[in-house]
């Protein structure tokens, strides 16, 4: 089977694809996956077969962010959602899209929610699709609606098609009620654990709390305070501490470092999950996913995009707790303030001290564990595809 993958820039919206681009390579398919520049290296890195669309235009898309950190979070989520998204992204990568899909004539198209040149090739040609969640099935749902009007263009059936089209997700159902008509759940293989941390610790085996706030978050206006607002929260506590602060970041401008902890660029994510007590995060899906997924409790702290939601869902769960920024839930970045290392503090304390956390966060890892695996998806969905076209 020919299958073309579709994503926007970005790693949280490429890298849940990439389980399903190995698996599909493991079956034999033949695979094409098409993408925006700033995501060439990435793909060249892995081995894939790709083709390379176009980007929007810088100043459009510079005046979209130069806009965000000013604006509410709702207004943030259509600049982002509707007009980056939506109209920009799919306008650049269109052309690049439909030649693949008229050329290469894949039977299936695979793509993130936010991609939607894809869609709107796959619909056009008749062309079977599915999407491969990237969060929590209720934001993805919303978005579509909100970028109906800039879809609109491309043809009437394409917001109904991605409504009815194949859902992917590896959110365990009781943490993550679908509105997509076809939802498909699968397990996704924790990350292995490949090696041990280095002893950064002096021989301590106090419990390991991990601070990251992911790769973007670090890098954007806010995110060293946020790191170090974490970093003066679990200082003095008798724990071991390893933050991640991303590769574009400089550590220089998180400022002093507790004797009890560790910043890295970048260290495995299931180097640490395999040990950690805990996880301080910003809610980010691959994290927070990731991290129930090891069985682990958060503390998260929420700033934007679906990262308030997925902090909702965990709350609700019992499998860790909120700290919500005293920017205030109206403020699109959340901005940190002076009273918040103290919150994020006394979270820290209650999810290390009360077990029910981590019972309720094993709860979901467990579900999540038996869940059908991405290959053993794949083939009922590929199967399921061939009989509808026979």
């Amino acid at each position: 089977m020919r299958i073309l993958f579709a994503s926007t820039e970005g790693s949280g919206h490429f890298n849940p694809l990439t389980p399903f681009i190995d698996a599909c390579a493991r079956r034999g398919d033949e695979i094409l996956v098409v993408v925006p520049p700033k995501l060439e290296a990435t793909v060249a890195a892995r081995g894939y077969p790709a083709r390379i669309g176009a980007e929007p235009p810088a100043a459009e898309v510079a005046a979209i962010w130069e806009r965000f950190p000013t604006v509410s979070r709702d207004e943030a989520a259509v600049l982002v959602g509707r007009d980056l998204f939506g109209r920009l992204c799919t306008a650049a990568m269109l052309p690049a899209v439909e030649e693949a899909c008229r050329e290469w004539k894949p039977d299936l198209v695979l793509h993130e929610p936010c991609e939607y040149a894809s869609a709107v090739a796959a619909g056009r040609l008749g062309i079977p699709q599915a999407q491969v969640a990237i969060s929590a099935a209720e934001i993805e749902g919303s978005v579509i609606g909100m970028v109906a009007p800039v879809l609109a263009p491309y043809g009437d059936q394409i917001v109904e098609r991605l409504r009815l089209a194949p859902y992917l997700t590896r959110f365990p159902a009781s943490l993550d009620p679908s509105p997509f008509a076809e939802t498909r759940r699968f397990r996704e293989a924790v990350e292995p654990r490949r090696a041990p941390l280095p002893d950064w610790w002096g021989g301590s085996d106090a419990p390991l709390v991990y601070v990251t706030f992911g790769t973007v978050a670090g890098g954007l206006p806010g995110g060293a305070a946020a790191v170090r607002a974490a970093l003066e929260a679990v200082a003095g506590l008798p724990v071991r501490v390893l933050a991640t602060v991303g590769r574009g970041v400089d550590v220089s401008t998180i400022g002093a470092v507790p004797a009890n902890t560790r910043i890295e660029a970048w260290v495995p994510q299931g180097d640490v999950l395999g040990t950690a007590a805990a996880v301080v995060c910003h809610g980010g899906s691959g994290t927070t996913f990731g991290t129930l997924a090891a069985g682990v409790p958060l503390v998260v702290v929420p700033f934007f995009a679906d990262q308030p939601a997925n902090a909702r869902l965990v709350d609700a769960a019992g499998a860790g707790l909120v700290v919500t920024p005293s920017g205030g839930p109206e403020d699109t970045m959340g901005r940190i303030g002076p009273d918040d290392p103290p919150r994020i503090r006394a979270a820290v304390e209650s999810v290390l001290a009360d077990p029910a956390y981590r019972t309720a966060a094993e709860r979901l890892a467990t579900e999540m564990s038996t869940l059908p695996t991405i290959d053993e998806l794949l083939t009922t969905l590929t199967a399921e595809l061939a009989a509808r076209q026979r």
